[in-house]
């Protein structure tokens, strides 16, 4: 009776696949080079001498290289004047880009997709965006939809999390998780420093997900979700505005960057590790956890993984690209070298921060380079504004090979330097300035 209890639990459980994802990648003309980032800064007259040197530094040692993308209409100088078209055209491009191929590459047809979860923060139109997803691709009509707005860097994760819940309730479905962000309305043209490092920052990007929990359908899956633990600090005050969108003093929108944005991770990260760590360490692992949980409330510090082998539970750590500081801190908190960091660095240098989507990029990276081989388990931390720490763990399904957007310049990584000497060179006349 007990067996068959044990069975019957397991079998109601619904295990959570990723059958292929598909990653955007613009077009050429899209590149931000040295050139066309010199020029956009240039031509924006609120900014002096000050800010062109604070610019230049951050540029050089952001880690972002001569290849990421930018939106048409910064590009084409009209970063003051956006319109709903460029907004949308810009989302068409990346949604459409990456479900034609994704459908493609699965034969899943569109009909057959029973839940749609998109995840792009700063855009709201009407009709929505899953609207225009179900038009194009002639999907059913009881579709289960769910447009998620305003969740910033970590709303991947949150859908994969919604998809999981809905696999719980539904048997033998079929999930998309789309996941972007809309850059082109929302360039930053003034002069507040802590609201410029976006626009260093955040680049085009975008990746299509597609899920499934129909058992039959295991041995085509790549991923499969083995624990997720979703943590928000939003009621500390100091957490809640260390990342908000805002207007400056001269009426233009961007987002604010506070100095209390490292801290807020932190504490982001550490509480829910807390509860991670458990769940994905070996049992050998356990008891020392338990040791340095107890010093940790002893001597109140804020980093329960100090101390912990989190490589006896995990392979490999898929870090969101939000920035070279970010993924430092990171590497620094999780006692992580340079090979487990590459991805994650590389990912920014190539492709830069696209949100949400970043995650994917450095997974594709992971793959790319053959690191990934069956039972492999994948650590993807995420932060995101709020301020939100949503973490999971995949496991391998099988080795994976595919160079999916690294096909044209993987064999150039890594690299030994991902600091932009190419700035330094153009624009040395900066620092020689006084006025």
């Amino acid at each position: 009776m007990f067996v068959f209890f044990i069975y019957k639990l397991l079998w109601r459980t619904q295990s959570c696949y990723i059958v292929a994802y598909e990653c955007y990648k613009a077009p050429d003309d899209m590149k931000l080079d040295t050139e066309t980032c010199g020029n956009l800064v240039l031509r924006n007259k609120n900014l002096g001498v000050g800010e062109y040197k604070f610019l230049l530094q951050a540029m050089v040692n952001a880690g972002i290289g001569e290849e990421t993308y930018g939106p048409r209409n910064v590009i084409a100088g009209r970063e003051e004047s956006p319109n709903l078209s460029n907004a949308l055209s810009e989302i068409d491009d990346i949604v459409f880009g990456t479900l034609d191929k994704l459908f493609a590459k699965t034969g899943v047809l569109p009909s057959e997709i029973d839940v749609l979860v998109v995840t792009i923060s700063m855009i709201s139109s009407v009709q929505s965006i899953p609207a225009r997803v179900i038009n194009r691709y002639k999907m059913r009509e009881d579709v289960k939809v769910f447009n998620l707005s305003g969740m910033g860097c970590s709303a991947s994760v949150i859908a994969v999390d919604l998809v999981n819940h809905l696999f719980q309730t539904y048997k033998n479905q079929f999930a998309i998780v789309v996941s972007s962000e809309s850059l082109s309305p929302n360039w930053y043209v003034g002069k507040e420093r802590s609201m410029m490092l976006p626009n260093i920052l955040f680049r085009i990007g975008g990746c299509s997900l597609l899920l499934t929990n129909k058992r039959g359908l295991k041995h085509r899956a790549i991923l499969k979700l083995n624990h997720l633990v979703r943590t928000h600090v939003g009621s500390i005050d100091e957490a809640y505005g260390s990342c908000t969108r805002i207007e400056d003093d001269q009426g233009n929108c961007g987002f604010f960057l506070t100095k209390n944005l490292p801290k807020a991770a932190a504490k982001a990260v550490s509480m829910n590790l807390r509860v991670l760590v458990p769940k994905m360490l070996p049992l050998r692992e356990l008891i020392p956890y338990s040791m340095v949980t107890y010093w940790r409330n002893k001597s109140k510090t804020s980093s329960p993984e100090s101390g912990l082998n989190l490589k006896s539970g995990i392979d490999y750590f898929c870090i969101h690209p939000g920035g070279r500081a970010v993924i430092d801190a990171m590497g620094r908190s999780l006692g992580l070298n340079e090979y487990d960091l590459e991805p994650t660095r590389m990912a920014l240098h190539r492709f830069g921060n696209t949100s949400a989507a970043g995650l994917w990029y450095v997974l594709s990276y992971m793959e790319a380079k053959k690191r990934l081989k069956k039972g492999d388990r994948i650590l993807m931390i995420s932060l995101g504004a709020g301020f939100k720490c949503n973490n999971c763990v995949w496991e391998v399904m099988k080795n994976l090979d595919d160079v999916n957007v690294w096909e044209d310049c993987i064999g150039r990584y890594p690299l030994k330097c991902t600091a932009n000497t190419s700035f330094l060179e153009k624009y040395s006349w900066v620092n020689e300035s006084s006025h």
